[in-house]
């Protein structure tokens, strides 16, 4: 687990902003407090008393982001495989666990989707990415698209928790994490051919998107199934 532990307000500030962008499990101690039995890295400023083994990443206000990427990168080193599960969909969630502890966590477009695990893996031993067999056109197209990293299949039965109060739009990520730890299938391509009523969808939802009552045909929908366009890529060709 990642500490912050500084009386430097505006490094906290920055160092606790990046941390929650980036969905990283973290908590907070005062400078000098004991540092809980779980924390295997600690940010702080030059002159914090920090108490414990931990490893130490120094940083100040300036340089926070490079803080983070030190910490989150000693996290991985010293925690086991990187895997990343993905829950595919319209907006992917998207888990990065070192080893059983959950370093990163995204939701983001379709289109962002790879970038984002690229980016995750690209300085990782021997990383693997979990991808849930839902979502068959957009999974379908993440797992072409990884052509340089390790793919498995996994079956996602099961894997989106049951969301209390409070916890609306974290679904994806949290599927996304239980993804991540289960073994699957290992893939290097998937060809999945659009059922007649995931092409209306398409279609209907290229009506919804229009500006002037405009609905895609058949083969427009079939390169939005095979991510070759977006709707509103396809809606443009259909105008033109």
């Amino acid at each position: 687990m990642i500490v912050v532990a500084t009386a430097d307000f505006e490094l906290y500030h920055e160092v606790v902003a990046l941390l929650r962008d980036r969905g990283v499990a973290f908590t907070t101690v005062e400078s000098g407090d004991d540092l809980p039995e779980a924390a295997s890295v600690v940010i702080a400023a030059p002159d914090d008393d920090v108490a414990g083994d931990a490893e130490r990443v120094t940083a100040t206000a300036a340089d926070a982001r490079r803080a983070v990427d030190e910490a989150l990168a000693h996290l991985r080193s010293g925690g086991g495989r990187t895997v990343v599960g993905v829950d595919p969909g319209v907006r992917p969630g998207i888990a990065v666990l070192a080893g059983e502890t959950v370093v990163a966590a995204f939701q983001v477009p379709l289109g962002d989707a790879v970038e984002t695990v690229r980016r995750e893996v690209a300085d990782a031993v021997d990383p693997i990415v979990r991808i849930g067999d839902g979502a068959r056109l957009q999974g379908a197209r993440l797992v072409n698209d990884l052509d340089d990293v390790t793919v498995e299949l996994v079956d996602e039965t099961g894997t989106t928790p049951y969301l209390g109060t409070g916890a609306r739009g974290m679904g994806d990520v949290l599927a996304a994490v239980n993804i991540a730890r289960l073994e699957g299938d290992r893939i290097d391509s998937r060809e999945v051919d659009p059922t007649a009523g995931e092409l209306q969808r398409i279609k209907d939802r290229s009506r919804q998107l229009s500006s002037d009552d405009r609905t895609i045909d058949e083969g427009l929908a079939r390169r939005v199934a095979a991510g070759d366009l977006t709707v509103e890529e396809a809606l443009d060709e259909h105008r033109s």
